[in-house]
């Protein structure tokens, strides 16, 4: 392609746009159906059903352990919980942290890269949320596998820093930062400590791109070696 044609700005990651179209979609299906836009009376309640059907319960894992018995409509609960948000706000900011983690991401591995990273580390946290809490309170949004995104952003920062020679815990400046927020706001507001499952999704998604990256392992060991 010419010089001149290119596009000063890189297209998205097909898979990130298919994520956030889903998201976005779904969003928007329960909030014109609560307005009565769409489907009806019935519609109102939409939203109560989908979050009934695919958020992810700790207590139903708890059962699934210990009856031995893995239904696939709970199972799949590990992954649909990323797809059904509270409100058009909680969907909103998720769509926003996954357009632009995805993006950084996408373009140093890859579109396969990133939905791994993304299932992944939502089940991650889901099964985090699951073994630190405690809670009856269903585990729900995007955000434990954008955090496995921002896991995955975390260690691409960590290997440049490296690379230049400056302070690497820098690299983990936006985790602490946006954990600190979520933990004053949990202070302030009350309510379930999700944060274990943003946390738990973080870990996974750093772990997981040392080995979707190009010799990502090896580099590791070596910067490890190297203090």
């Amino acid at each position: 392609m010419h010089p001149m044609n290119e596009s000063p700005v890189n297209p998205l990651p097909p898979v990130v746009v298919a994520l956030v179209l889903v998201i976005a979609g779904i969003e928007l299906t329960f909030t014109m159906g609560a307005r009565g836009l769409v489907g009806g009376p019935e519609a109102v309640g939409w939203r109560l059903a989908a979050l009934q059907q695919y958020a992810f319960s700790g207590q139903i894992l708890d059962w699934m352990v210990e009856t031995g018995r893995w239904p696939p409509e709970h199972v799949i609960r590990l992954v649909s919980y990323a797809f059904v948000h509270g409100s058009f706000t909680h969907a909103l900011f998720a769509c926003v942290m996954l357009l632009a983690l995805g993006k950084i991401v996408g373009e140093a591995v890859g579109s396969v890269a990133v939905l791994a990273i993304f299932v992944v580390s939502g089940i991650g946290g889901a099964l985090a949320y699951a073994l630190v809490l405690d809670t009856p309170v269903p585990l729900i949004g995007a955000f434990p596998p954008v955090y496995g995104l921002i896991g995955g952003f975390t260690y691409l920062l960590w290997v440049r820093l490296g690379d230049f020679g400056a302070p690497q815990m820098r690299a983990f400046t936006l985790i602490g930062v946006l954990l600190l927020v979520q933990l004053l706001f949990g202070l302030i507001l009350g309510g379930t400590p999700d944060w274990v499952a943003d946390l738990g999704g973080f870990a996974v998604g750093f772990a997981l791109i040392i080995v979707l990256v190009p010799g990502g392992w090896q580099r590791l060991l070596d910067r490890l070696r190297r203090g």
